[in-house]
């Protein structure tokens, strides 16, 4: 079988998002999405000082509707807490995945054990677009520890599946459109030939060292972009981590605004109204 095509690679373009500080290769002046993923932050690796107060780090409660914002922990840790009454704790190498369907309020925060005796904190932020007849669903959350996660594992070279199947391996979070998604580590110099499902287009972002795919050079921090069909291969000349995504397009409009993912500028409006009126719920955090 010829080789999937490398459509593009960009890098990740620093923002600072009112003092939180992200690279964001997703979307880029070259690349609005890859369908159905819809954004993509590599939030750190930032210092939490010993001391500190989780009121005053990470993100406060806001709402979101009309698609899954997932979460990709690297380092530290995340405190999620939403209007459903879910409180999770989720460590390195875990996975919160939200649906915020309907709507949602939820805040994302360092536990208390981190900003009790500092480290650091590392995350991925991705969206992932829901297709019209599932934006308003109900609200689902799942957080997974790395323990939780099933591995394909060469010498080497360890891949995490999240969801979908890779090289026949499949994971454990059920999505709403047909989708992978993965994390690779891999040890040392390495090759890999990556099995994703034919049909599925997608992406891999280099948060650890650099690669090879299909002989285009993919430095740290960039994003490539690659076609639906054909094998993937990867190389590692080191070290190396990757968060790997496939997905079969919706194919459906796309109207962004804040915190909100719909198909027409009326439902985003309808969005506004009903997180105003307390319809998406209301979160009111306490700390100890």
């Amino acid at each position: 079988m010829p080789s999937r095509d490398i459509l593009t690679v960009v890098p990740g373009v620093a923002l600072n998002m009112g003092g939180f500080k992200v690279r964001q290769p997703l979307p880029h002046p070259r690349l609005s999405h890859v369908d159905p993923f819809l954004l993509l932050h590599h939030a750190g690796p930032v210092p939490i000082e010993p001391g500190s107060h989780p009121r005053m780090e990470g993100v406060p409660p806001h709402p979101h509707r009309g698609f899954e914002p997932v979460t990709f922990i690297l380092k530290g840790g995340v405190h999620h807490r939403d209007s459903r009454g879910n409180d999770s704790i989720i460590g390195p190498g875990g996975v919160q995945w939200m649906t915020a369907g309907m709507g949602i309020v939820h805040s994302e925060r360092p536990p208390a054990s981190l900003t009790s005796s500092g480290g650091e904190q590392e995350l991925i932020q991705l969206w992932i677009n829901l297709p019209s007849r599932f934006k308003m669903v109900q609200p689902r959350y799942i957080g997974l520890e790395a323990a939780d996660l099933p591995e394909w594992e060469s010498p080497g070279v360890r891949v995490q599946v999240v969801s979908g199947t890779v090289n026949g391996v499949k994971g454990p979070v059920p999505s709403h459109s047909p989708l992978t998604a993965s994390m690779i580590r891999i040890e040392h110099a390495a090759d890999l030939p990556l099995d994703l499902p034919c049909g599925q287009g997608g992406l891999l972002y280099v948060v650890e060292g650099s690669i090879t795919v299909n002989d285009t050079a993919v430095p740290l921090r960039h994003l490539a972009e690659f076609g639906p069909e054909g094998d993937l291969q990867l190389s590692s000349d080191g070290p190396a981590v990757i968060l790997a995504l496939s997905g079969e397009p919706i194919g459906e409009p796309v109207v962004k605004s804040g915190p909100y993912v719909m198909n027409t500028q009326t439902q985003i409006l309808e969005a506004m109204r009903d997180a105003q009126m307390g319809k998406m719920g209301i979160l009111i955090e306490t700390f100890d």
